[in-house]
């Protein structure tokens, strides 16, 4: 799987997105005749700069003064007119939509009637085009991305002057988790917010990447202190595991009786987290306490988040995304003397006709008790069981 990552750290614009595009490998004659073919005058250029004393590369967009302000309709005639590719053709579409969808809730408006502002520019139609043609070019599986910091201060917008992150941005933001703001400017601008909330499949940590070739896009600005760059990961997939996010959600306990802890644990476990342990630790005034951690998906972090708050004596839960590494696996069945144990099977990609199995604690631990037998032999029969008849393979 072909993956390309984007890392915000300093927030992400247009002229950034292309810049990193054609660093990381993009053929800049490929967007320099996509642009050409949009008639609208504008001319794209590529040069390579510093920021904070880091090498990149910029994407220059020269375009004759105009006042206009397009509506969708304008844009998709513009579209048509440039005979893209249609994978690019269709993300362009996105792209836009994404931007008439966000403009219309702010406006309250309709997507057909709403004004295309700033991003209705010929600077903005040539970096999300060029956006569009660059992704498709790389022949992607899968887009990623960082958190995004949406920058401190305020903006000169069409309306007036505007706190950021500025109305249209922010609704594109809806779902996409933030970064702190390490700059007084605007970091993520409404055209970086659209192509990301359009192409990125999920925003977090760096996933396993074998890399092929990284980029690094300039913004306009060169802040002191701050390399004002978008890098730009592309890579394969790492074949010997899977990839996802989880959520790790944790609060200090220092005034619950452990029968109440072990209660939580039990209650978090059934409401869907993934693992739930417990930490002992020092706490002030030499108070004996302990973390409670429980680790859950994208889909159960509020219902566990709130059965924290509800049945803990804490004040607050610390909760942050991890990435996690989870080597395949699928429930499976052996047949011992002593009865069926169920369990699971899981396997290397790289090795899949040889999975490990491990015997389910419920099933052991009820067959040792029917029995009057130690634990251990259960799973050692299980395991022998297993050893004996394994399966030809991963799948059923």
């Amino acid at each position: 799987m072909r993956i390309a990552y984007f890392d915000c750290f300093s927030g992400i614009s247009g002229d950034m997105t292309l810049g990193a595009l054609v660093d990381a490998g993009v053929d800049p004659s490929l967007l320099q005749a996509t642009i050409d073919q949009l008639g609208i005058g504008a001319q794209l250029t590529f040069e390579p700069v510093r920021r904070a004393g880091f090498r990149a590369t910029w994407a220059r967009v020269a375009s004759p003064e105009e006042h206009a302000h397009r509506h969708l309709h304008h844009i998709e005639a513009i579209l048509d007119k440039a005979a893209l590719p249609s994978r690019a053709d269709a993300l362009a579409r996105s792209i836009f939509r994404k931007i008439a969808e966000a403009e219309a809730r702010v406006h309250g408006s309709t997507i057909e009637k709403v004004h295309f502002h700033e991003v209705g520019a010929v600077d903005s139609i040539v970096d999300i085009v060029g956006a569009a043609v660059g992704l498709d070019a790389l022949q992607l599986d899968r887009i990623e991305a960082s958190p995004l910091p949406p920058g401190r201060g305020s903006v000169q917008a069409a309306h007036g002057r505007m706190p950021l992150p500025a109305p249209g941005t922010a609704e594109l933001l809806k779902g996409i988790p933030l970064a702190e703001s390490t700059a007084d400017f605007e970091q993520t601008t409404p055209t970086g917010a659209a192509i990301l909330a359009a192409t990125a499949s999920r925003f977090g940590p760096l996933p396993p990447l074998t890399v092929q070739s990284i980029g690094y896009g300039a913004g306009s600005l060169d802040p002191p202190g701050l390399p004002n760059v978008l890098r730009l990961f592309i890579g394969t997939w790492m074949a010997d595991s899977t990839s996802d996010q989880a959520w790790v959600l944790e609060t200090n306990l220092d005034d619950m009786t452990g029968e109440l802890i072990g209660h939580v644990t039990t209650t978090l476990l059934a409401a869907g987290a993934l693992d739930v342990f417990v930490t002992p630790i020092q706490m002030k005034k030499n108070r004996p306490g302990v973390i409670l951690t429980a680790l859950c998906d994208d889909a159960r972090w509020p219902t566990i988040e709130e059965l924290i708050l509800r049945e803990t004596t804490t004040l607050g839960v610390r909760r942050h995304p991890v990435s996690r590494r989870v080597l395949p696996r699928r429930a499976y069945e052996v047949q011992t003397e002593l009865g069926p144990i169920r369990g699971k099977l899981a396997w290397f990609p790289s090795n899949a006709r040889h999975p490990r199995f491990s015997p389910e604690y419920d099933d052991c631990a009820r067959i040792a008790a029917e029995r009057r037998l130690p634990l251990r032999e259960v799973y050692e029969a299980a395991l022998r069981a297993f050893s004996t008849s394994p399966p030809d393979g991963p799948e059923p």
